[in-house]
């Protein structure tokens, strides 16, 4: 771990030339990454005066740094996303699990069809969006599937299936297509996401009055659905620019050290939807709003002709000169200008909105653990920590333990445990195990303990863990169970060292809270049993295949993962790990037979 006076050596051969900079936790685990114009005026600034409650945080647990030059601030732009995106630091912005948006996407080949992509290619494929969410982009597709029967299977089957002959595929598996039907349908699916519905839509109310006066009633009232699903698809369209341009449209808002941004999606002039995104940021305002933006063009092949974006300024100029290809625009007057306000004002009523209902949730989860508390006739437990045992007549027993935190889950403190010193079915053995090896941990480290125990469990449960906790460790904490009812549901509260059932209001806050305690322990602990009673499955077949020891049987597994993974393997690949042809040969002929 570096000291200050280390840091502050390191600070003075900080070089005057841009690049980005990564900070350190003493873990060694990199917690910032940020850009610079000159690194030795930006990475000082951290270390000298004073700084705002969020940076301070941030600041707080550097304990080391380093930097990487690049030729450009551009350069540095596109390496401080691409870091960012590698490392997922917590104190960066970050498009959460690395999100990419729904496109529709006509395939090119043969037979095209259409289809939901979130991965843009340069292939022959044709690609409409971004749409901010799945649904919109689903909804968009159906609408489309009834409108033009494009071939809907992946690989075409050996016979026609059901979208034949509800006239939504036009059957290539059994019937020669055209390819100027193919080609007419996409210049009419291609009209139609670039703005050209209405054409569309008059069009079959042309057709529809046609099936009416013909008395094909049935075939009339068809095409009056699809007039209705197009209005209810393309009713979102409020605003339009008549240069028929696609662009992406920013607005942010900064409060309470959150930032809300949203984006808004116009294609061929007219605005199809939105995007928003509110996350916790801890650098400067306009410089994490750019970070934003940066990472969500970073891995993006289809780009909009035009950019619009609420400040100028050097830094956002920086896009401009990366994203070569686009316009990037800071608007200052007209129709544009009115479209970042209205980013601008939808981000903040999205931001202060969530403020509203994290408050409502906080008096919610606040009134619970304080009812909680008078039930029990115990101080409000803003901690509570919760068991569960979970296994197969005894086999691949295993334990669970989880952490509210003032109402709240607490998933960085859950814990799972093995059981190690209980052979057979014997819940209550496992349960004492559990507690032992939790507190004893607790009591060693001088760690805090919790202002509750809830046991997943009855009046057995309860006294195994009194015993421990009482008898052998010396503690005082208070200890409830829950008992379930035959269908599964908590319906007893269990207090005291002769527990007895306590009254509770079903519809109570209190009552809300132990039932939520008590689903998450006892999924928490399902989810682990699962994980380790199939790793164990896998361990017993590979221990009976010859020539298969305990070193090679993790190396398989370790290397795989899973046993179709093995079976599907080809013998080459078992080369990679040390086995020869022969062996790899004799394991997959086994596998082949389980």
């Amino acid at each position: 771990m570096e000291t200050r006076e280390q840091i502050r050596e390191k600070l003075k051969l900080l070089p005057d030339k841009p690049g980005v900079y990564l900070m350190k936790h003493a873990n060694g685990d990199i917690i910032y990454v940020g850009k610079a114009k000159v690194l030795k005026n930006r990475v000082r600034s951290y270390f000298n005066g004073a700084h705002s409650g969020k940076t301070q945080l941030l600041v707080s647990n550097i304990a080391d740094f380093e930097y990487i030059v690049t030729n450009t601030e551009v350069e540095a732009l596109v390496l401080e996303g691409t870091l960012i995106k590698k490392h997922l630091p917590i104190y960066n912005i970050n498009l959460k699990d690395d999100k990419t948006y729904p496109y529709l996407k006509i395939t090119g080949g043969e037979h095209p069809r259409l289809e939901i992509t979130r991965r843009v290619e340069k292939d022959k494929g044709k690609y409409f969006g971004p749409y901010p969410n799945a649904s919109a982009a689903t909804e968009t597709k159906k609408l489309l599937d009834r409108l033009y029967p494009l071939r809907k299977c992946k690989t075409l089957k050996d016979k026609v299936c059901l979208y034949y002959h509800i006239n939504q595929c036009v059957a290539p598996c059994e019937f020669p297509v055209e390819q100027a039907t193919y080609a007419g349908m996409i210049k009419e699916i291609t009209k139609f996401l670039n703005g050209g519905h209405e054409e569309i839509k008059k069009n079959l109310q042309e057709k529809m009055m046609q099936e009416a006066e013909a008395l094909n009633f049935e075939r009339a009232k068809e095409l009056r659905d699809q007039i209705s699903q197009i209005d209810r698809v393309m009713e979102k369209q409020k605003v339009e620019l008549h240069d028929k341009e696609d662009r992406d449209v920013f607005g942010f808002y900064a409060n309470k050290e959150y930032m809300c941004v949203q984006v808004f999606y116009m294609r061929a002039g007219k605005l199809i939807e939105r995007g928003t995104e509110i996350f916790h940021y801890h650098g400067e305002e306009l410089e994490d709003f750019l970070t934003y933006v940066t990472q969500f063009y970073l891995d993006n092949n289809d780009l909009p002709k035009e950019i619009l974006l609420p400040h100028e300024g050097e830094a956002a100029e920086l896009i401009g000169q990366w994203l070569t290809s686009v316009k990037v625009r800071f608007p200052q007057r007209g129709p544009k200008k009115q479209l970042v306000d209205m980013a601008n004002e939808n981000a903040k009523i999205a931001l202060e909105e969530r403020f509203k209902l994290m408050e409502r949730d906080t008096s919610r989860t606040v009134k619970a653990i304080e009812e909680l508390g008078e039930l029990m006739m115990i101080p409000t437990p803003r901690r509570i920590e919760a068991f569960d045992n979970s296994n197969i007549q005894g086999t691949d027993a295993v334990a669970a333990m989880i952490v509210f935190d003032d109402g709240r889950p607490n998933k960085k403190e859950y814990r799972k445990y093995k059981i190690k010193t209980v052979e057979g079915p014997n819940d209550y053995a496992s349960m004492q195990e559990v507690v032992r090896r939790r507190y004893t941990r607790l009591l060693k480290e001088s760690a805090p303990l919790p202002d509750l125990i809830v046991i997943d469990g009855g009046k057995g449960h309860i006294n195994a863990a009194l015993e421990v906790l009482e008898d052998e460790l010396g503690l005082d904490i208070p200890v409830c169970g829950l008992a379930k009812d035959e269908k599964h549901r908590t319906s007893q509260l269990f207090l005291g060292s002769d527990p007895t059932p306590v009254a509770i209001d079903r519809s109570s806050q209190a009552f809300y809270l132990l039932t939520r305690v008590q689903e998450e322990v006892h999924r928490f602990a399902i989810s682990f049993h699962r994980q380790q009673h199939g790793k164990n499955a896998i361990r017993s077949i590979l221990d009976d295949i010859p020539g298969v020891g305990e070193k090679r049987r993790k190396e398989l597994l370790k290397h795989f993962g899973s046993l179709p993974a093995i079976k599907a393997a080809p013998v080459e690949e078992f080369r990679k790990i040390g086995i020869g042809d022969k062996l790899a040969k004799e394991i997959l002929a086994y596998l082949a037979q389980v």
